[in-house]
């Protein structure tokens, strides 16, 4: 008899420090908690511990919680795994081996693929929450000519991040967060005119993809890019 759990994306939650019982706030705010963003169907798993600050800055005992809550989403019908936080990308190998579906917990992961779309000359600016704690390791790039062309930006002290660093969290809309990330692109671009594409690392920036993309008129790829191609290639 064929299995009548819904084949969908499972996405990893941040802890958000609720009180017991408390419902977290509607995901108008929040694109991968939002149902609405997919045409597919998502299912959630809150990776217990997994606040920003200590994802953000990297928590190697968050390892096997990510590994038993991504067990879990599969469990109910995930047959590919993201996240809603880039800097879950620390612990992309050890879930992606603990896995028999495809894992993309970061759009960092697209770094490479992306360099190799652009002229040699280009380059691409990767922009984050946090670019102080975005260290090198996290973009897969050995070659230091090919690093030589990623461009790091990142809005840390903006209203998204003071607001991501309590806890619970605090609500961030587009219009908070396009000033900070309009900001950092224009600095980016004036020092580094070669940039061709952009990549947001922070999976709040879907909110002011398409925005950024009118802007600058230039590619803008994010968390959801990844994730429709990944539900794509298993649906």
């Amino acid at each position: 008899m064929a299995s009548t759990t819904p084949r969908a994306l499972g996405i990893l939650l941040l802890d958000r420090g609720l009180p017991p019982g408390a419902a977290p706030p509607p995901p108008v705010h929040a694109p991968m908690r939002n149902p609405a963003t997919f045409d597919f169907p998502t299912v959630y798993e809150t990776v217990d511990g997994a606040y920003a600050k200590n994802v953000i800055h990297g928590d190697p005992a968050l390892e096997p919680v990510c590994i038993a809550a991504a067990q879990h989403l599969v469990e109910q019908g995930a047959v590919a795994i993201s996240s809603n936080c880039g800097f879950f990308i620390r612990h992309q190998v050890a879930v992606a081996a603990s896995m028999k579906v495809p894992v993309v917990l970061s759009s960092l992961l697209l770094v490479p693929t992306l360099l190799r779309q652009l002229p040699p000359t280009a380059k691409l600016a990767v922009v984050t929450a946090d670019s102080s704690h975005c260290s090198e390791d996290l973009l897969g790039v050995d070659d230091s000519a090919e690093r030589g062309r990623v461009v790091l930006g990142g809005i840390e002290g903006g209203t998204l991040w003071r607001n991501e660093m309590e806890v619970p969290p605090i609500p961030t809309g587009a219009a908070d967060i396009e000033p900070d990330v309009a900001a950092c692109i224009a600095r980016l671009r004036t020092a580094h005119p070669e940039i061709a594409a952009i990549l947001f690392e922070c999976t709040g920036f879907p909110l002011v993809t398409p925005a950024i993309r009118r802007a600058t008129g230039l590619p803008v790829y994010d968390i959801t890019t990844l994730c429709r191609m990944t539900f794509a290639s298993v649906a």
